[in-house]
């Protein structure tokens, strides 16, 4: 309903901003991101919005960057994560990184966001993975090598964890043999870390 909000920024607080536009304060709950992204109080701003709806409460979310917001929006679509713990990320964790995380398939990121435990981090990346990717700037970025060297790894990683090997002991085998063939897929990952780790 609201793409943005350009106007005074009257109030800044740790969670949320009060924004003037003609005479009007809206009331925006905001994530740390934002806030440390924001200029002082009486300065002019302009803030992305998503209005979310509620039976009996409407209220403004607003971010710093369009990208926040998109993340934000996906975040939403996961079963499970309303507004409240969409914005804990985003608090948590730089958009970017969240990306990352997602793409590499690396729960383990997410757990130290408060509200976020194993289950909700599997859940997010379960469910945002292939809808992050069609975000242009994601594309792009998943594209380069060393995101491409990580989301293998974390995959080689994990399927070895389910095989019921420790994380530590996988690790180690699978740097080791990504240190000198990068080049591999993560099936051959697998079949040359099951031969490290037997015959160490």
């Amino acid at each position: 309903m609201f793409a943005y909000f350009r106007g005074k920024l009257v109030l800044l607080l740790p969670e949320e901003a009060l924004v003037e536009v003609s005479g009007i304060a809206y009331r925006f709950l905001i994530s740390a991101s934002t806030y440390r992204q924001l200029p002082e109080q009486g300065s002019d701003v302009l803030l992305f919005s998503h209005l979310s709806v509620k039976e009996d409460s409407l209220q403004l979310y607003g971010f710093s960057k369009e990208e926040e917001r998109q993340l934000f929006r996906l975040l939403l679509l996961t079963s499970g994560v309303g507004p409240k713990l969409a914005l804990a990320v985003l608090s948590g964790l730089p958009v970017q990184d969240v990306h990352e995380a997602i793409l590499a398939n690396a729960p383990e990121r997410l757990y130290g966001i408060t509200g976020v435990g194993k289950k909700t981090a599997a859940r997010i990346i379960l469910e945002l993975r292939d809808k992050i990717l069609k975000l242009p700037a994601v594309a792009a970025s998943a594209a380069s090598p060393m995101l491409q060297t990580t989301r293998l790894r974390e995959d080689a990683v994990n399927a070895l964890v389910t095989l019921g090997f420790s994380r530590i002991t996988v690790q180690k085998a699978v740097a080791g043999i990504l240190e000198h063939n990068p080049e591999l897929t993560v099936e051959e990952v697998v079949k040359a870390a099951l031969l490290s780790i037997r015959n160490s």
